[in-house]
């Protein structure tokens, strides 16, 4: 009797924390010194997220952070001696982020792979992917995503839904439509692990998902591939993620999760994302008893986007008196950045911008009342931030999902300044108008009154 190798660590390098929506109990990981990488690799789950943020940085500068971990990766890797294991490049922000210059660092430093696979599906945020087409359900209407309000983003724009077309455009031409390979649904339903064997020098390929069962067919192959010595490499939402971890039900179930709130006491929710489907959900949010908004005027910072600016400690202090004062009377502050798309002169001035603002969202929850209940971030790079800047965290645990594609995490007993404190990171993108109001009212279910 042969003994089956033991399935490959699935290690992602999350360009915001929001990759981790499909799954549960495990490590996420803010900081990538190599010891740090360790804990993940020595971790009894077989998954684990590097959070990155790169999405937020200029093309040079996610490359470099990229490397940066890579070769980190790759001395932990050594040390632990992991032979076998899959990478995951996870951008989930409805085909925008640095594609291919992540994928392209990654092969550089821990490759050679014998393919690269897109695998952009995510069905808990309407996103399927039929005949190469990637699609977003926009009303009820499966609508390509070239056709959505994604695709005309400032500095993560694209022409293409089909998907070798899309790699044609973002490589520039290195990688033509015609060389990506395609892995259609009538072929993943019946089995693909011949065609994965053969692959071979990092092959570009593309992979349809219409429902779960879709991506769970074909990370079985996947799996099976790799345990007979394949490499693969990812660039994907986090529905595959949740294929490939074979993880069982999350323990605790979303309608439970209310009992981390500490204290009885009212939460904070930070809302930095500006996209359409946030701005609906924050309106709805508004309307709840108990939950009052905040608004942080970013075009104040226009003129003066430095932590030390004048304008920028003003509004820091307004803000902050202004949360003190709801918490006190049992309110729940909802800060939210204006909603207004700002206009710059070109993709990196927006970035820095970008960085302005969240610094001051990130000084605001420093500055919160450190009987907080619980945190709500909306917004991928705002619950990046959230984890590693505003709450200092180098490692936390997923507890799973509060809802579907949100997750919920909790800091340690030994945080400084808000231990045991229950946080959900919400996607900009995810849910119905109501999502948010729903989860903020599962949380306030806990509140005792004044």
């Amino acid at each position: 009797m042969s003994l089956q190798s033991p399935a490959p660590k699935i290690i992602v390098l999350d360009d915001d924390p929001t990759g981790s929506q499909t799954v549960h109990s495990c490590l996420l990981l803010m900081q990538w010194d190599v010891e740090t990488l360790r804990l993940g690799l020595r971790d009894s789950a077989p998954i684990f997220f590097v959070l990155t943020n790169t999405r937020s940085l200029t093309p040079d500068h996610a490359r470099t952070i990229t490397r940066e971990v890579c070769q980190n990766l790759r001395q932990a890797i050594e040390l632990e001696q992991v032979k076998d294991f899959l990478v995951v490049s996870r951008s989930d922000s409805t085909l925008r982020g640095h594609y291919p210059v992540e994928t392209d660092a990654i092969a550089d430093e821990l490759g050679p792979f014998d393919a690269h696979f897109l695998v952009p599906a995510f069905f808990e945020g309407g996103r399927t992917t039929i005949d190469s087409i990637h699609y977003l359900n926009v009303n009820g209407i499966d609508t390509p995503v070239h056709q959505t309000e994604f695709a005309n983003d400032s500095v993560f724009h694209y022409s293409h839904s089909y998907l070798p077309d899309y790699v044609e455009e973002k490589t520039a031409g290195r990688i033509k439509a015609s060389q990506v390979d395609r892995f259609i649904l009538q072929d993943i339903r019946v089995g693909v692990i011949d065609r994965l064997k053969a692959l071979t020098n990092n092959q570009c390929a593309c992979v349809d998902g219409s429902v779960q069962s879709d991506l769970d067919h074909f990370a079985a192959d996947i799996l099976a591939a790799a345990q007979s010595g394949k490499r693969f490499l990812f660039r994907s939402a986090a529905s595959i993620l949740t294929a490939l971890a074979k993880l069982p039900p999350q323990p605790i179930a979303p309608d439970e999760m209310a009992t981390y709130v500490r204290f009885g006491k009212p939460g904070a929710v930070l809302v930095g994302s500006h996209v359409a489907k946030t701005t609906e959900q924050l309106k709805e949010l508004l309307k709840v008893p108990g939950a009052i908004g905040i608004e942080v005027e970013i075009q104040r910072l226009v003129s003066a986007p430095t932590l030390i600016s004048v304008e920028f400690q003003q509004m820091l202090a307004e803000i902050v008196e202004k949360t003190a004062t709801i918490h006190t009377a049992g309110q729940t502050p909802v800060i939210y950045t204006s909603r207004e798309e700002l206009t710059f002169e070109d993709a990196e001035t927006r970035l820095r911008f970008g960085e302005c603002v969240s610094s001051l969202l990130m000084e605001i929850l420093k500055q919160l009342p450190s009987t907080l209940g619980f945190l709500i971030s909306k917004g991928g790079i705002t619950s990046n931030d959230t984890l590693s800047q505003g709450l200092s965290l180098r490692t936390v645990r997923l507890l799973g999902q509060v809802s579907p594609g949100v997750s919920m995490v909790c800091t340690e007993k030994t945080h400084p300044q808000f231990p045991e404190l229950p946080v959900v990171l919400f996607p900009g993108n995810v849910g119905d108008p109501l999502a948010l109001a729903t989860v903020y009212r599962r949380l306030s279910e806990m509140i005792k009154p004044e």
